[in-house]
């Protein structure tokens, strides 16, 4: 007999955060009836949540609608998630059987009722897990592979990445590298323990921002100046690492995950803005969603690279917790505190 819920828990917004987020403020807990199944519709039950920075700026107070690149989440409306990994419960789809796992749009919620096409079929990794599709077959590794190309990295470029120890930046690691060819990557994260990890991948070095000594273990490591920067963090790395650049070099600006919770710390201030007009810097922002036409023949190149052993996947690529439905937002706030390594994923307990 089906299993067939007729009611969900979900997670929806009670108020727009303007700093570090609280959650007993920001979320409120729900119970709401779930949607009869319509034609070409299928009901899921979520397993894995996506963790991603930019959610903290669809929420945010600070924020001008008008000048994000996704409508923002709406009061007392389904906080989103990126992407989700769920179960297929029930299918009015001739294309999705009950039982089939897929990658599927969500919010934090356990059920859902969507619509068929929306949902892509999980097919198997091996011994990956089915959450690959969220991190280095999924968003992530479509996100560093596009930034790459936004900048143009290449053989004859040495290449900087911040947050490199995270979901991004350890695929923007591996591509540079491995798949590209820059002749030198140099990596950026929070431990000694994450920049050996980062070192395992292919960084040729990587420095401890947390160190006493780090500006001065940045300049050591870009002595000669450097092609390439791909920004996962903003603040005060971005505004070190322009100062760390040659001229006419770019910029990757991927994300500013420093600034999320802080946006008006003067400690975040970008105080080197002059080198971009002395040396011509080049800074491009990008979207993964200007890549989504690509994102098969992309994700073909990285699955490719895998099978290559040129990307390194495995569970060390991600950090899976795994979380009670009450507290899904203390899971995802561990990606503003630096408790991940790779892609941080929420597993839901049921």
């Amino acid at each position: 007999m089906v299993f067939h819920p007729t009611q969900t828990r979900q997670y929806v917004l009670a108020k727009r955060p303007t700093g570090t987020v609280d959650p007993s403020q920001t979320f409120k807990l729900v119970t709401t009836d779930l949607p009869k199944l319509a034609s070409d519709q299928v009901l899921v039950k979520i397993l894995y949540l996506s963790n991603d920075p930019a959610q903290r700026g669809w929420i945010d107070a600070n924020i001008d609608p008008e000048r994000l690149y996704v409508p923002p989440v709406q009061i007392n409306e389904v906080m989103r998630a990126s992407r989700a990994i769920a179960e297929v419960l029930d299918s009015h789809s001739e294309t999705l059987k009950a039982g089939q796992i897929v990658a599927c749009p969500s919010g934090w919620t356990e059920y859902a009722v969507l619509n068929a096409k929306e949902c892509m079929p999980c097919q198997p990794l091996g011994d990956l897990s089915p959450t690959q599709y969220l991190g280095a077959f999924g968003g992530t590794g479509l996100t560093a592979f596009y930034g790459l190309e936004v900048v143009r990295a290449g053989p004859e470029d040495t290449l900087v990445v911040s947050g490199a120890a995270g979901a991004t930046g350890s695929m923007v690691v591996q591509i540079a590298k491995h798949l590209l060819g820059c002749k030198k990557v140099i990596g950026i994260a929070g431990s000694d323990e994450k920049c050996r990890w980062v070192e395992s991948l292919g960084a040729d070095k990587c420095v401890d921002y947390k160190s006493a000594s780090f500006e001065e273990d940045l300049k050591a490591a870009t002595d000669g100046y450097v092609e390439v920067y791909f920004d996962n963090v903003g603040g005060k790395v971005l505004d070190l690492m322009l100062g760390r650049l040659k001229r006419h070099g770019r910029v990757a600006a991927c994300g500013a995950i420093a600034t999320y919770n802080s946006r008006k710390d003067p400690d975040h201030a970008i105080n080197n803005w002059q080198e971009i007009i002395m040396n011509r810097l080049e800074i491009r922002g990008f979207i993964v969603l200007d890549a989504m036409s690509r994102a098969q023949e992309i994700i073909g190149k990285l699955v490719q690279g895998a099978m290559q052993g040129k990307i390194k996947v495995s569970d060390k690529n991600e950090t899976v917790v795994p979380t009670k439905f009450e507290d899904i937002p203390q899971t995802w706030l561990q990606l503003y505190s630096g408790g991940n390594t790779g892609k941080l994923v929420t597993k839901i307990e049921y």
